[in-house]
C-alpha cells in the first residue's frame, strides 16, 4: 500500500506529500546528497542510477541518467533555484524521453511532523496538457518504489 498521495490543485499543478520515519535533516539530505540519490532515487526495480550530478545550491546543475540494464534508459536535467538546508529546495528540471519534456517547477518542503518528516512535492507544469501526459505516466507507482527504498534506507 502506497504512503504517497498525489492531488492535482488548478489546471498546472502536482502536489506529493509524504510522511517518513526520519528528521527533516536526513530527509533533505537524501535529496540533495549524490551519493545518497543513487542508492533509492531508483524508480521499479531492477533500475539503476549510473550517473548521478546534484550540485545543491542556488544555479546548481542536476543531472541524472537511469538504465534498466537491458539496452533501455532516460535521463533527466535540471537546475536549483532555492535552497533552504533541512528545509527547502526550489529546482528546475526536464526529463529526456528522449526529447526534453517541457520545465517542471518543484519546490519540496521537509517538515518537521511529530517524530518524522512530511515531504510536500509542489509540481508546477506549463499547462494542462504537460501535467495530463505527465499523470498518465504511472509516475505515482515509481515514486512510492523509490521513496520505500528511501524510508528504509534513513
Amino acid at each position: 500500500m502506497s504512503k504517497l498521495t498525489l492531488k492535482t490543485e488548478g489546471d498546472t499543478q502536482v502536489i506529493v506529500t509524504r510522511h517518513f520515519d526520519a528528521p527533516p535533516k536526513a530527509v533533505y539530505r537524501a535529496h540533495t546528497e549524490p551519493e545518497l540519490i543513487q542508492q533509492w532515487l531508483l524508480g521499479p526495480e531492477g533500475w539503476t542510477m549510473p550517473v548521478c550530478i546534484n550540485d545543491a545550491r542556488p544555479g546548481g546543475k542536476i543531472r541524472y541518467e537511469w538504465s534498466d540494464g537491458k539496452g533501455h534508459g532516460f535521463h533527466l536535467t535540471g537546475e536549483y533555484l532555492e535552497l533552504e538546508p533541512y528545509n527547502r529546495t526550489v529546482h528546475v528540471q526536464r526529463m529526456h524521453l528522449p526529447d526534453p519534456t517541457p520545465d517542471n517547477h518543484i519546490e519540496t518542503r521537509f517538515d518537521p511532523d511529530g517524530t518524522g518528516t512530511l515531504m510536500t512535492m509542489r509540481m508546477t507544469l506549463p499547462d494542462a496538457q504537460t501535467r495530463a501526459a505527465m499523470l498518465a505516466s504511472n509516475m505515482e507507482s515509481g515514486m512510492e518504489a523509490s521513496y520505500a527504498r528511501l524510508e528504509k534506507m534513513i
